[in-house]
Formats: C-alpha cells, sequence, structure tokens
C-alpha cells in the first residue's frame, strides 16, 4: 500500500488501527535496523522503536505530507537515538566514551554468546567497533548512507542539514574507519 494510502486511512477513524498495523509492518524492521545500527542493544531497540511508533501514532493524523512518510519516520528514529546516547551519557555521569565503551561491551557479549541478534563475519565485527568511536551524528550519517542506503538528499530531508556537510561528514567517517581498520588489519 502507498503512504498516501496509509495516511488517507489512518485519517479515517473507522481504519486508522488496521492502517498503522500496516505502517508498522511496512517500517519496522527497516527502523530496527536504524535505531540497532545506533545503539547497539537489543532490548534498547526495541524500547526505541516502541517509542518511535507512539510518537507516529501520535502525531500522523496532523502531518501535512511536506515531507515523504519514509522521512519523516527516520527522522523521529533518529533523532530517538540521539536522545537516548545523550540521556545514557547524562544519566550515569558517563563521558561520551565510556558510553561508546559500554556499547562495545554490549557487542562482544552478542558475538561471543553467537547471539541471534547479531551475526556477522569478522569484518563486520570490526566495522561495529570502529564505527562505535565516531561522534553519534557522523556515525548517524554513516550509518544512513552506509547501512540503509540513503541519497544525501534523503539524509538531508531527514536530518535537517545541508547536502554538502553530509558529504563532508560521511567523507570523514570514511576516512576515520579507514584509518582505524587498516591499522587493525
Amino acid at each position: 500500500m502507498e503512504d498516501k494510502d496509509l495516511i488517507a486511512r489512518f485519517r479515517n477513524e473507522e481504519s486508522r488501527n488496521y492502517a498503522f498495523n500496516l505502517l508498522v509492518r511496512k517500517y519496522q524492521e527497516r527502523l530496527y535496523h536504524h535505531i540497532r545500527n545506533m545503539v547497539i542493544d537489543h532490548d534498547d531497540t526495541d524500547d526505541l522503536l516502541q517509542e518511535v511508533f507512539i510518537k507516529v501514532w501520535k502525531g500522523l493524523v496532523n502531518f501535512r505530507e511536506e515531507a515523504q512518510l519514509f522521512t519523516w519516520l527516520y527522522r523521529i528514529a533518529s533523532n530517538e537515538c540521539l536522545t537516548f546516547l545523550e540521556k545514557k551519557k547524562r544519566k550515569f555521569l558517563l563521558p561520551i566514551h565510556d558510553v561508546k565503551k559500554e556499547l562495545a561491551q554490549k557487542l562482544n557479549t552478542y558475538i561471543s554468546s553467537k547471539s541471534m541478534y547479531f551475526s556477522g563475519e569478522e569484518i563486520e565485527v570490526k566495522l561495529q567497533k570502529v564505527l562505535l568511536t565516531l561522534p553519534d551524528k557522523q556515525r548517524l550519517v554513516f550509518n544512513m548512507k552506509y547501512f540503509d542506503d540513503m541519497t544525501y538528499e534523503e539524509m538531508s530531508a531527514v536530518l535537517g542539514t545541508s547536502v554538502g556537510a553530509l558529504k563532508a561528514s560521511y567523507h570523514h567517517a570514511v576516512k576515520k574507519i579507514e584509518e582505524q581498520l587498516s591499522q587493525e588489519l
């Protein structure tokens, strides 16, 4: 079903629940992976995904359709991730490198337990660990481009940042990743 049809059905009280269920089915897997790449932990990802869909439920009636639905959903998910990571840092009064260290430890736990939530080749594991060393916004840009295969224009619409700034951020992220991976290999 097209997004416009989903929105129209959602705005109709009689078909709201049905339309929302269709929307969740259509986008939950992509949003899950987007969030998971940022917060690493499966339980945190599930919690954030639920928060995203609660916000969608509350805001979809007033969605102005100036952006694509996909863009709006990714903006909500991205903001939730960044807010979550910032809250985590403040809650424990941790410097950002300690939060990233905690995320890396969770990643190691998933890998060592052969968790169903993380499976990957050795190079993928190394990439994930290197990604945790990037600043959150730079990591978000890298994830959106590399894992979500988004165009710079789509990313610009989601993040409200210029295409040029996104290209620069992605370029810097790639350089840092290349440097760190070349040191490890």
